[in-house]
C-alpha cells in the first residue's frame, strides 16, 4: 500500500519527543520540556485581538494562494528593511508556517539528483526535507572550532556539478550562533564564483540577537546582487509567539516565488485567512513587544548558563540569538548510570526524560552527536529545576 517515499520518511525527531513528554506528563510527571523551540510567553495582544476581529466580521474565507496583498506588501516593507534589498508585493509569498515554505522552495529548485549543502548541526527537519523534494542533502560536518559554521574552503568542496542550493539559518537553530557579516562576506565570494546556487536564508530567529542589534546579519547585507537567487524565508512563530497559527513567509526572484504561490494553490490552497490577519497586525504593530521579548531571553539566557555551568562535565556555548544552548555532552560519554552504559547523546536524552522527567533534544538529531540542544524560552523557576536534575544525574554517572 505504501510508496517507497512513505516507508523511508521519518517523524520530526524534535515533535516526537514532545510527544513523549505529554505522554509521561499525562500519566502525572512532572516532566519539564527543554524540546521544543517555541516561546513560552502568549501571543501579543494586538495580533490575537486581529484574529478574533477577523473571525467576528467573516474574514474566514479562501484568500490568494500567496496571501492577501496586504500582508505581503507590509512584508515587502519589512524585508527591504531587514535585508536592505528592496522588494514588492510580487516578490513575496505567504503559507501555512515557514516550515512549509522552505519545503516548497525546496520543491521548487529541486529535479531529481539535484544537491542541497547543509552545515551540521543543523535544523533536524532540512535534510528530509530535501530528500522529499527529490534532492540529495550534502552535510558538511562543522565543529567547535568555526563556531559550528561552514567555512569558504568547506562550502567551495562540498560544491560539485549537481549544487543546486544552499539551505542554512543564522541565528541558528540548534546553536544560537550567528554569522558575522565579515563571515557572510567570504561566503559570498563563494556564491559569486557559482552562479547555479539557490541560497535559502532561514532568518527564523533574525530578530532574537543579543548583541544590542535589531536584526541578525545577512548574507543580501554584504552582496545585495546574491538577492536574485536568495529566497529570504520568516515567519510569525518565534519573533512574535505565533507558533500554532501556522504563518510563514517568503521574499525572491518573482519567478520562483510566483512557482511556489502555485505549488501552494495545489497543496494548501491559501494559508489561513484569520492568521493572515493577525500576522498583519503583528508586523505592522508588535515591534515594542519583540524588543521586550528579546530582553526577556538576554535576561533567561545569562540565568541559564550560570546554572548549567555549576554542572562539571557540560560544556556551554553561548549563543548569540535564538532561543537554545548548544551543550556539549560528550563527557559523559562511556560512563555509566545505574549499570547501564553511557553510548552517545541519545543515551543521556532518554535517561533524562524516563528518570528525571527532563525532555531535551539530542544533537544527534541535529547531525552532530555529543551535545543537546536545551531551549531556554521556559519560565526561569522551571529551567531551573530542570538544571536541579540534570545535575543529579550526571553527578550520579561513575
Amino acid at each position: 500500500m505504501l510508496s517507497d517515499k512513505a516507508k523511508n520518511i521519518k517523524a520530526s525527531p524534535t515533535l516526537a519527543l514532545v510527544a513523549q513528554a505529554k505522554e509521561l506528563q499525562a500519566k502525572g510527571f512532572d516532566v519539564i520540556s527543554l524540546t521544543v523551540g517555541e516561546p513560552d510567553w502568549p501571543t501579543y495582544e494586538i495580533p490575537r485581538k486581529a484574529g478574533i476581529q477577523a473571525i467576528e466580521q467573516g474574514f474566514t474565507k479562501y484568500t490568494a494562494a500567496s496571501g492577501i496583498i496586504e500582508l505581503r506588501q507590509a512584508l515587502a516593507k519589512k524585508f527591504t528593511n531587514e535585508t536592505g534589498v528592496e522588494y514588492q508585493a510580487n516578490q513575496v509569498t505567504v503559507g501555512p508556517g515557514a516550515k512549509f515554505v522552505i519545503f516548497s522552495a525546496l520543491q521548487m529548485i529541486c529535479n531529481p539528483g539535484d544537491e542541497v549543502i547543509l552545515n551540521s548541526p543543523y535544523w533536524v527537519s532540512y535534510p528530509t526535507m530535501i530528500e522529499l523534494a527529490d534532492g540529495k542533502p550534502v552535510i558538511v560536518d562543522c565543529d567547535a572550532k568555526s563556531d559550528f559554521k561552514i567555512t569558504p574552503d568547506q562550502l567551495r568542496r562540498a560544491i560539485t556539478p549537481k549544487t543546486k542550493g544552499f539551505l542554512f539559518c543564522s541565528p541558528s537553530n540548534p546553536t544560537g550562533l550567528m554569522y558575522s557579516k565579515s563571515e557572510l562576506k567570504e561566503l559570498a565570494k563563494v556564491f559569486l564564483e557559482n552562479p547555479q546556487i539557490v541560497i535559502l536564508s532561514d532568518d527564523m530567529y533574525n530578530r532574537l540577537v543579543f548583541d544590542g542589534s535589531k536584526v541578525a546579519p545577512h548574507i543580501l547585507h554584504v552582496e545585495p546582487s546574491l538577492a536574485d537567487r536568495t529566497v529570504v524565508i520568516n515567519g510569525g512563530s518565534k519573533a512574535y509567539s505565533m507558533t500554532g497559527w501556522r504563518i510563514g513567509w517568503a521574499a525572491g526572484p518573482k519567478n520562483l516565488i510566483q512557482a511556489m504561490g502555485d505549488y501552494q494553490s495545489q497543496t494548501t490552497g491559501c494559508p489561513s485567512s484569520i492568521a493572515q490577519k493577525a500576522a498583519l497586525a503583528a508586523v505592522q504593530n508588535c515591534e515594542p513587544q519583540v524588543t521586550e521579548s528579546v530582553e526577556l531571553l538576554k535576561r533567561r539566557r545569562t540565568l541559564c548558563l550560570d546554572l548549567l555551568k555549576e554542572i562539571p562535565l557540560l560544556k556551554v556555548n553561548p549563543p548569540d540569538g535564538a532561543i537554545y544552548l548548544w551543550v556539549d555532552v560528550s563527557a559523559a560519554r562511556g560512563k555509566k548510570f545505574q549499570g547501564r552504559e553511557i553510548k552517545d547523546d541519545r543515551d543521556i536524552s532518554d535517561i533524562l526524560l524516563n528518570k528525571f522527567w527532563v525532555a531535551t533534544v539530542p544533537g544527534f538529531e541535529s547531525g552532530t552527536p555529543g551535545y543537546m540542544r536545551l531551549s531556554f524560552a521556559v519560565e526561569e523557576k522551571r529551567f531551573a529545576e530542570a538544571a536541579q536534575r540534570m545535575k543529579k544525574f550526571f553527578a550520579e554517572l561513575v
